[in-house]
Order: C-alpha cells, then structure tokens, then sequence
C-alpha cells in the first residue's frame, strides 16, 4: 500500500512466513503450518504517511504523536472523539492501538472507517488496506482477505494491495486465487520484487518449479540481496536435490539479514537440513 505498511510487510514478515514455513512447504504437505498466528506476535509497524482521512491540526498533532508515544496518541484522539473529532479521530485511534500491538481492536476500527469514512474512495480504500494488514497480523487471514477485496474493488489496479490479498490467500492455501493475483500484480508493475517473490512461491506450491526459479531469478536480477528471494530459491534448489546450493542461499540469508523474519525461517530451514530426511 502507498502508505507504507503493506510495503514494511509484505517485503518482510507477512511475505516471508506465508513464502517459507520453509522445508515444512518445501514438500506440500496435508496440513501445513499456519504461518499468521506466529506473525500476530510482531508488532504492526506503523505506516509513515497515513492516508489522509482528515486536514485539521488535531489530526496532524494526534498523527506525530504515533511513533514516539502511542499510548499518548491514543488518548489524544479519544479526547478528540468525544469532543466531535470524526473521522480523524478515529482514524489516529486504530493507528494507536496498532503502535500499541493490538492488532484486533485496530483491524476492525480500520475496517468500519473504511465503510463509513467520508474521505474519498482512494484514502477509504488504504484505510482498507491497513485493515488487511491488520487482521493479518491479528491471524484472522479470512478478514484480511476481506478487507484487501474492499480495498481493491475501489483501486483494483494497485499491485501492492493485489500482493497483500496474494499474501492472503496463500496463506488460507488458496494458492490458485494467490497465483492470479500475484499475475495481475507483477503485469501492473513488473519490477516489483515482492510480487515475483510470492508468484514464485505460488508456483512452487502448485508444483510448477521451473516457472518458480524464472520469477525467482528476475527478482534477484532487480535486487540481488532479497532476503525473501534467497530464501525462496533455497527452498526451490532444495526440492531440486541441489542440497549445497540451499544451504548457501540461506546461510547469506543469515548473515546479511540477521534481524529479518526471512533469517529465522533460513535459520529453521538451515537446522532442519542439518538434522536429514528423518527430522523434516
């Protein structure tokens, strides 16, 4: 999303764990593991520009208040609320939580401002988008891929809300429905390496390697140090037999992206390897 929250997720924490539960998905198995409840435990990173819902300087002091004091900002637009503060308010309150961690409440307030916001359809639809990026991180995917529709059906040309409801699917196994949108999103914008990563992902899920490893070394000619790309080519090289080649790509995983979500999966992926055939 233009806001920047869908970017912060989808090239990170929600894009890596639906990507790799790792050497589990590297097989499809019966029952995979669910990924989202695991990213309810982060914190939803606040987007740097919010969409504007309101022009008024309660609404610019409520949303400089977010990052540094969240719980100040949240009192501030509960005031601003009940004095009559509108759409503002109420938009600055679910950001809060959100920079609370309480993804939950956020998701749903986000959600009703979306419906009910009288903003234009442009700022109503991210308002959308940041439901779905919080009901993700809420582990309620069904949601997320509700309020992504919403979203779309308001800006259905923009391929970061088609990634975040790919990303959504996938995560529900629906990786036909991901794989379509994902399509739509890289013919949008073709450089756009999170939506090659996940159709890469996609692909592999629907037993269609070859095609996998294309989009996977596109996205690494556009930026060669994707975590989630290595990531993905380590799980492809390994359902390849290529065992070395994996182990090389998450190891750099490892090492130039210690603090990412892609480096714990590589790391999981990495110990999983080590143990052999009878352990994964």
């Amino acid at each position: 999303m233009r806001n920047g929250m869908g970017k912060a997720l989808a090239g990170t924490v929600a894009l890596a764990l639906v990507l790799a539960g790792g050497l589990w998905w590297a097989r499809p198995p019966e029952a995979p593991p669910a990924p989202v409840p695991e990213a309810a435990e982060e914190v939803l990173p606040l987007p740097p520009e919010p969409p504007r819902m309101a022009d008024s300087p309660d609404y610019e002091e409520c949303l400089g208040k977010l990052r540094d004091d969240a719980q100040g900002a949240l009192a501030f637009a509960e005031a601003w609320e009940a004095q009559g503060g509108g759409d503002g308010a109420r938009h600055c309150s679910a950001l809060a939580l959100l920079g609370l961690g309480e993804a939950e409440r956020a998701a749903g307030r986000l959600e009703a401002l979306g419906k009910a916001g009288r903003a234009g359809a442009a700022a109503r639809a991210a308002v959308f988008g940041q439901a779905g990026q919080a009901w993700m991180m809420a582990g309620q995917p069904v949601r997320a891929h509700g309020a992504f529709t919403l979203a779309l059906a308001s800006t259905p040309n923009d391929p970061e809300l088609l990634v975040d409801r790919a990303i959504a699917a996938g995560t529900l196994h629906r990786f036909a429905d991901a794989l379509a949108d994902a399509d739509r999103a890289v013919a949008l914008d073709g450089q756009r390496v999170e939506a090659l990563v996940f159709r890469a992902a996609a692909l592999r899920l629907l037993e269609r390697p070859q095609e996998a490893m294309r989009d996977i070394e596109r996205a690494l000619a556009i930026e060669p140090g994707s975590p989630e790309a290595l990531l993905e080519r380590g799980i492809l090289r390994q359902l390849g037999g290529d065992e070395a080649g994996a182990r090389a790509d998450w190891e750099s995983v490892v090492v130039n992206s210690p603090d990412s979500a892609a480096a714990d999966l590589a790391e999981q992926n990495l110990a999983l390897n080590a143990a052999g055939p009878a352990r994964r």
